[in-house]
């Protein structure tokens, strides 16, 4: 792994622009900074500490024996495993440590699950066996590679997981007898895509697995677990497709999957195998059906198609296929389905804007809807709590003989304004925004009086695959232009200020933030960048080996001489010069995706140019600050920075 000899790059290059004019280098515990205030005013502190102390909880899964659920979620410095006994109950804490916990599989016929955990945000996940009898932790992976997505058989035996352990590079499928042995690999195909475990049949013997090239393709597979070659699942096509969500039926004859072959959307689709007969089940719904869940005893599946950002839940008997009636759910973003082991009830995780993830229940009979968490909110007034509203605004292309339009979500605070807004872009570039609870945007928008624009440029997912294909390779720079376009739009708002705007945005949404302010400076106010890319050349040369080809099908391939002249034009490194507004750059030394080096060389530039540059390096965190101190802490920072450098007088 590289995070070691990241932060070592990081430190070497930072101390190479120490010069007397550069910022103090201050160094508290495993926190470096340069340039940020070494105190949080006591005001803003009072203000932003419930805030910080809001809480979620996501479902794992239902116990063994069906009687309690296991949840993720944090009362301490980081998110750990928990066990709800009845709704509403006290949540029992049963993992301990300063790292959070990053999966949890429950095994489904055994009292355990299985866990993974890193170290310092490094992403090389270990795979632990909790035993839920005894309380003790067994490691089961090799304590050096990068290890998840573990998959149970149905006896609970065999564990499927993802690795690296082969070669270090390659990402392949291996297996684990619980009961004793050693691990050992079942698919090393190597090449460009990832291997993932999906869903092993009711008698154990095969093995669903899936080749994940990019966001756009990806290839299914059966296995025998006794070994030999996977066998594809769906014939070659001509068009790449991407496919997920693999499910056997209870006597292993179909397949349940998601796919995106032949339509804009990702459509729920069941393949009967022995015939190669493709059946699509979600036709009716022009919207991706992004989770699937399928009932132990193969009556029940429940999937939840993506709309426009919002999640709608359905529910069908797959005895006769039809859908089933549902109870009320809250409007908002539904996640992590599990049917309880006697497939009565469904349980899953759901949050909004205005409330922070929970975990709820339903009866399949009855439809009686049941919440077994109430995540805290740190005693802040719910009602005052800001939702977004969706508009689209226009940008410079078109699409079908009209002008092109852009989703976003618009947190406005109450008030006539013109209020200062603050620009949100999300990472990925193969993700969404959506409408979830974020205590930054609740305390931006209350507090502060900002209004936050969450926009999903050209090249997010849930729009359909020519959507997200808009930003690939030479076209990069077109989702930089759709922020200019939302500028644009702010202009025309009455009740926005279109000389107070600033923006900010993580790993990918970190380039978005550079690239907008080599680009619209001028219109900008300042930027906060958080594990940004700031050159593609020199992100893709230094990130994880298991990374690259992945990254290179999205960005494109820099060892092909055009691309890599057209990085070095579009490089916010090497248009640094035209950033004039302060940046505030946020960075984990451990990052596996965006090494730290990326960071520090942004930095050095921008300040070498003669700009103001806040700098913040967290010598125990990866890719983002998962951490609560940790989080606090850049937390308070921002909204300094945004009081100084975006609100200025008006924030008094």
């Amino acid at each position: 792994m590289k995070s070691l000899a990241g932060l070592i790059l990081a430190l070497a290059v930072s101390a190479a622009f120490a010069a007397d004019d550069a910022p103090q280098r201050i160094t508290v515990g495993q926190r470096v900074s340069e340039g940020l205030p070494e105190t949080v005013p006591a005001e803003l502190a009072e203000r932003l500490q419930r805030y910080q102390n809001t809480r979620r909880a996501v479902l794992a899964d239902w116990s063994a024996d069906g009687r309690s659920i296991l949840i993720g979620t944090r009362f301490g410095n980081t998110q750990q495993v928990h066990r709800v006994r009845t709704p509403g109950g006290a949540r029992e804490q049963l993992t301990f440590y300063d790292e959070p916990i990053s999966e949890v599989v429950v095994n489904p016929q055994r009292d355990g699950f299985v866990f993974g955990k890193d170290t310092g945000g490094s992403e090389f996940w270990q795979l632990y066996w909790f035993d839920g009898a005894t309380g003790d932790v067994r490691l089961l992976t090799d304590g050096k590679s990068r290890n998840e997505g573990s998959v149970f058989s149905g006896n609970g035996r065999l564990l499927a997981f993802s690795s690296t352990r082969r070669n270090g590079k390659d990402t392949d499928v291996w297996l684990r007898d619980l009961d004793g042995g050693e691990a050992r690999p079942l698919v090393t195909k190597g090449g460009k895509g990832s291997w993932q475990a999906a869903d092993f049949s009711a008698d154990g013997k095969q093995l669903l697995v899936v080749e994940e090239i990019s966001a756009n393709e990806s290839h299914p597979y059966v296995v025998d677990v006794a070994g030999g070659e996977p066998r594809p699942l769906l014939p070659a096509t001509r068009e790449p497709a991407a496919i997920g969500n693999l499910h056997f039926s209870a006597d292993a004859s179909r397949v349940y999957f998601t796919s995106d072959a032949g339509s804009e959307f990702q459509q729920l689709r069941v393949l009967e195998i022995a015939s190669g007969k493709v059946t699509t089940l979600s036709a009716s719904i022009p919207w991706d059906i992004e989770t699937v869940a399928l009932s132990r005893d193969g009556r029940h599946l429940a999937f939840v198609a993506n709309e426009d950002g919002v999640s709608a839940l359905h529910l069908l008997d797959l005895t006769d296929g039809k859908p089933l009636s549902l109870p009320a759910v809250p409007v908002g973003i539904i996640d992590a389905l599990h049917f309880s082991p006697d497939g009565a009830r469904l349980g899953f995780t759901l949050a909004s804007a205005t409330s922070p993830a929970d975990v709820y229940s339903m009866e399949l009979g009855g439809g009686t809807l049941t919440r077994w968490t109430e995540s805290e909110i740190g005693g802040l007034d719910r009602s005052a709590f800001v939702s977004p509203e969706l508009v689209r605004f226009p940008t410079f292309d078109k699409a079908a003989g009209k002008p092109r339009t852009i989703p976003a979500f618009y947190y406005r605070p109450k008030g006539d304004g013109p209020f200062p807004s603050v620009i949100l872009i999300h990472g990925g570039p193969e993700s969404q925004s959506r409408p979830t609870f974020n205590s930054d945007i609740q305390f931006l928008t209350s507090q502060l009086g900002v209004a936050v624009l969450v926009p999903n440029v050209r090249g997010s997912t849930g729009y359909g695959k020519t959507y997200l294909k808009l930003d690939n390779g030479f076209k990069r720079e077109d989702s930089v232009r759709d922020i200019g376009a939302l500028l644009d739009w702010i202009g025309t708002r009455s009740e926005l200020d279109a000389k107070r705007v600033g923006v900010i945005g993580g790993s990918y949404g970190g380039y978005m933030v550079l690239a907008v302010m080599t680009h619209y400076s001028e219109r900008l106010r300042a930027g906060v960048e958080i594990v940004g890319i700031s050159n593609f050349n020199t992100f893709l040369a230094n990130t994880e080996d298991y990374r690259r080809d992945l990254r290179r099908v999205e960005y494109g391939d820099e060892r092909d001489s055009k691309m890599r002249a057209f990085f070095d034009k579009i490089s916010p490194l090497n248009n640094a010069e035209k950033i004039q507004r302060p940046l505030f750059v946020a960075q984990g030394a451990n990052d596996p995706r965006v090494p730290a080096s990326e960071a520090e060389q942004i930095v050095q530039r921008v300040r070498g140019n003669g700009g103001t540059v806040w700098y913040l390096l967290q010598k125990d965190e990866g890719h983002g600050f998962q951490k609560k101190a940790n989080r606090d802490f850049y937390t308070a920072s921002t909204m300094q920075f945004w009081q100084k450098y975006l609100i200025g007088d008006a924030a008094h």
